[in-house]
């Protein structure tokens, strides 16, 4: 299963690479020897004027993503909504002051935390990323995960987890098994848009954060928390 992913994300870093020498491109952004000394943000500048794919024709703002550039915890979504795509911020409309509700619950702060999503350009009526989008912006993701470097991932919803991980599987049996990605430990839960449509998600959300923050403590050796 781990050598089977880590297949797939050097297979879409090595077609990111031959796209950006067949078109003759001069920067690259997927090694660390390449742009040495790069921040978040100057790779945030570098990238905000895409034009790779047609979303980046009917975006109103390019959403990078958003936090804490060391975070050991980076959430990732599917792709802005309309609240996102006017203030270029990831999850900050009524799903996302759930999300910092969520965080909250189980002692994160939304500053300390990475937030992102798999597209960083708003889909048309919100409609699920399509298969050319996402191969034209998983690159800078992967980037992004490369540069903070988390100890965990949370997939917030299916679409998320499905492109991350290069499945096909149910939400409700990625929520049952153990992923890693680059060797990082991946949660996956609901997205908190799920939950405001379908209060009976609540309970397994509430059970999936609870699990991540017990692992983060474990892996930082820090004493359990009464999660209530």
């Amino acid at each position: 299963m781990i050598s089977s992913m880590l297949n797939k994300s050097l297979d879409i870093k090595s077609a990111y690479l031959q796209q950006l020498l067949d078109s003759g491109e001069q920067e690259i952004y997927l090694s660390t020897e390449v742009d040495f000394g790069m921040t978040i943000e100057e790779f945030h500048q570098k990238i905000k004027d895409c034009q790779k794919c047609a979303l980046g024709k009917t975006r109103t703002k390019f959403v990078f993503g958003v936090g804490n550039p060391k975070a050991d915890l980076m959430l990732i979504g599917e792709a802005p909504g309309r609240d996102e795509d006017l203030k270029g911020t990831p999850f900050v409309g009524r799903a996302g002051q759930l999300l910092d509700k969520i965080l909250e619950s189980v002692n994160f702060a939304r500053e300390e935390v990475f937030i992102t999503n798999i597209l960083k350009c708003r889909p048309p009526n919100n409609r699920d990323p399509q298969p050319g989008e996402v191969e034209q912006c998983m690159p800078y993701l992967n980037k992004q995960i490369e540069m903070i470097k988390p100890q965990i991932i949370c997939c917030l919803g299916r679409v998320a987890a499905q492109y991350l991980l290069g499945t096909k599987e149910s939400l409700a049996k990625l929520r049952e098994k153990d992923y890693y990605y680059d060797g990082i430990k991946v949660f996956i839960t609901y997205h908190p848009a799920a939950l405001l449509r379908n209060q009976q998600f609540k309970r397994p959300t509430w059970e999936d954060v609870k699990n991540l923050r017990r692992y983060y403590l474990k892996i930082n050796n820090l004493p359990a928390e009464k999660l209530d």
